[in-house]
């Protein structure tokens, strides 16, 4: 009789057990979602009037997964004949329609976005002033083999030694030419 009653109070604790962590754990997950230990960041920088869809896509997936924020940065290269500060209508208006369109693509996935265009004398001087300056958990940056005049191979391996973040380096396929671009320029 002892033994039965031993066996149904360890039954009776362990489906307690059960119950209290099957109501506990979605309420700890929720709080720690609603207000996250740090503000994690991931960095996004582009040179042109396009970024590879496959770049685009795993910094939205893993910002939503992480709750982070997405920085499109845009990175400016400013002639040596001018100041640094001076303005860029023609890039600005390179970048702008696709930092928007970025934004409007990653808001449809509820993952909050911090636009960016930063300057500098070269596109590694621009991202090494956004880096000194900001902090990033990610830096997720599409490679490609045309030598348009973005980030070279000498910038990405610069950039693995220099960023105090994880960094994510993606090149598509050579088959998939797939883009993010505003609609001004024509490609979706």
């Amino acid at each position: 009789m002892i033994m039965l009653l031993v066996a149904v109070a360890l039954v009776a604790a362990v489906a307690a057990g059960v119950a209290a962590g099957r109501w506990w754990a979605p309420q700890r997950r929720a709080v720690r979602a609603a207000r996250p230990d740090t503000v994690r960041r991931i960095l996004l920088p582009f040179t042109g009037a396009a970024i590879s869809r496959r770049a685009f896509d795993a910094a939205v997936r893993l910002a939503r997964v992480e709750h982070a924020t997405l920085m499109p940065c845009y990175l400016a290269r400013v002639p040596l004949n001018l100041p640094l500060d001076v303005p860029l209508p023609a890039q600005c208006l390179r970048a702008m329609p696709l930092l928007e369109t970025i934004e409007q693509r990653a808001a449809a996935q509820d993952v909050p976005v911090d636009a960016r265009i930063i300057r500098g004398r070269t596109f590694r001087d621009a991202l090494r002033r956004i880096l000194d300056d900001e902090h990033f958990d990610r830096v997720i940056i599409s490679a490609t083999a045309e030598a348009n005049g973005g980030l070279d191979g000498d910038d990405l391996v610069w950039l693995l030694r220099r960023a105090d973040a994880e960094v994510l380096i993606l090149r598509p396929a050579p088959e998939d030419h797939r883009q993010v671009a505003s609609a001004v320029a024509g490609h979706f």
